[in-house]
């Protein structure tokens, strides 16, 4: 087996690979993974995804690639053809891997790279990230099954109104992202979140790009001081299925916490998703967030894996 430059392969070498991941995709999360691979494809047919191949009898079997974002490195993805099936298939990622942080270690300027890798359970590709000195969180990604019954209302401040987000909140939005996780372990996760130009790109993200699903506005809503009207919290999601939702972004500001905002910004989304015949609305929390944890749980949602956040400073 070889591994080789990423950019050495046309679309058409890697299709084969991105269809298979696209079903594994579909089975684990319930989550349609073709508008990412279509993006993926245009990126290695223009030559400019860095990233790395393995290759066994001129056929390729996996491949992992990242981006570059100023001084940080982001690993966006790694997939190898019956990965945690196969015990071969472990040493294909563990070397495709420390191809792809060796390389990344070594570029001039980088400083902090970041990676999540939802489709392997934690700890399955831990030691390749922990031996080269990257810290390990772990993440539960967790569902709620939505029904067209209706769903009791949260009781609601009077000085606090829910309505759906729209573009002029964008800004706000940033801003508010920024405040609320100040000190948050989610803030050394994702570094975007700790300055309001991180914040927009994070935003931009998810609301331009199909990595994360297609941008749902209509699931997607603000809490608002009406005095102030100042956001006070916001909640995101996007369609990663025909009928399935996931929150790309649930918080409020410190002040406003301990006051069900958080609860009824959950329950307009699931409302309005269940409204439009949505069968299941997913999210990512961090396992140490335990106050976020606990009330998801209350809410129904189950935990259906496990895996892990990596993050190296140098």
């Amino acid at each position: 087996m070889e591994i080789l430059d990423l950019r050495h392969f046309s679309s058409a070498d890697l299709r084969p690979l991105l269809e298979d991941e696209t079903r594994v995709w579909s089975r684990l999360l319930s989550w349609d993974y073709g508008g990412s691979a279509d993006m993926i494809l245009r990126y290695v047919d223009a030559k400019i995804l860095p990233g790395y191949a393995a290759v066994e009898r001129g056929r390729i079997c996996g491949y992992a690639f990242f981006v570059y974002e100023g001084s940080k490195g982001v690993i966006g993805d790694l997939y190898v053809t019956n990965g945690g099936r196969l015990p071969e298939a472990h040493e294909v990622e563990s070397r495709l891997l420390v191809h792809v942080i060796e390389t990344l270690q070594q570029s001039p300027g980088i400083h902090r790279i970041e990676a999540q890798l939802l489709l392997h359970e934690s700890g399955a590709v831990a030691r390749s990230f922990v031996e080269q000195g990257f810290e390990r969180h772990a993440r539960l990604f967790m569902s709620l099954p939505l029904t067209p019954a209706p769903h009791p209302e949260i009781p609601r401040e009077a000085e606090i109104e829910i309505r759906r987000w729209a573009e002029p909140d964008y800004q706000p939005s940033a801003a508010l992202i920024t405040t609320a996780y100040r000190g948050h372990v989610d803030a050394d996760i994702n570094d975007q979140y700790r300055s309001l130009s991180g914040s927009l790109r994070f935003l931009n993200n998810i609301v331009r790009f199909p990595g994360c699903g297609t941008f749902d506005p209509e699931s997607s809503f603000v809490a608002v001081h009406k005095r102030a009207r100042s956001l006070a919290g916001l909640i995101l999601c996007s369609r990663v299925r025909a009928d399935v939702g996931h929150v790309t972004q649930v918080c409020v500001l410190p002040e406003y916490r301990s006051r069900r905002i958080g609860e009824s910004l959950l329950a307009a989304a699931t409302a309005d998703l269940s409204r439009r015949n949505f069968s299941t609305l997913s999210l990512t929390v961090t396992e140490a967030n335990a106050h976020a944890v606990e009330l998801y749980r209350r809410l129904g949602f189950d935990t259906k894996r496990v895996f892990d956040a990596f993050v190296w400073e140098g």
